[in-house]
């Protein structure tokens, strides 16, 4: 009995290893999957400027509120499109795009909740209506056009949802709102001049 206890301990050991860490510290119990963590290649030039950006429903290092949440896989959130209003993009900037990008999902190449390109320059924000006339509200990795919020696997790590504003040297990336979201990103990742982020949390 002992030798089958001290091998079902390294079994799990093992396990624990190849996962990329204990269950315990991935936060989830024993008779869920833990799942290792690939690194994404995060598309944004080295050198490209910061500016800033931010949100009355979310703050960087915070969660959303309830409204923001996905009203789909088993959540039941509003739904409804973060607020965000930024400044301090470099000269040159001729459009802006926004994402949100959860590179926790357990898919292997993340998450693409939310993807508009194509808005103007004289832009500084995005209400909760979609995005402004002549921009494009893409299509996300669920299939959907425009925001589709936070819904994290329950008894899952707490996952990191990136919002990021890009600006951008060309006035339109000349593509339909129905281009997969990493076609997207690799289209735009040549272009852009800044970027701007809060990444916020959620956990269910």
């Amino acid at each position: 009995m002992r030798t089958a206890h001290r091998i079902g301990a390294a079994v799990a050991a093992t396990a624990a290893v190849i996962t990329g860490g204990t269950v315990a510290a991935h936060g989830v119990t024993p008779h869920q999957p833990a799942y290792g963590h690939t690194r994404i290649r995060a598309g944004i030039p080295e050198g490209a400027a910061r500016f800033a950006v931010t949100s009355p429903d979310v703050r960087d290092g915070g969660s959303f509120p309830a409204t923001a949440w996905a009203n789909a896989f088993g959540c039941t959130g509003g739904n409804q499109q973060v607020r965000l209003s930024w400044h301090g993009a470099p000269a040159g900037t001729r459009s802006y795009a926004v994402t949100m990008f959860d590179p926790d999902a357990p898919t292997g190449a993340g998450f693409w909740h939310w993807v508009s390109w194509d808005i103007p320059a004289a832009d500084t924000g995005l209400d909760t209506t979609g995005v402004p006339a002549g921009a494009v509200a893409g299509t996300n990795d669920a299939g959907a056009k425009g925001y589709l919020g936070p819904c994290p696997p329950a008894g899952d790590i707490a996952h990191h949802y990136r919002i990021t504003v890009y600006a951008l040297d060309l006035p339109s990336l000349g593509l339909p709102a129905d281009t997969p979201p990493t076609v997207t990103a690799f289209t735009m990742s040549g272009h852009v001049l800044g970027y701007a982020r809060i990444t916020a949390t959620a956990r269910r």
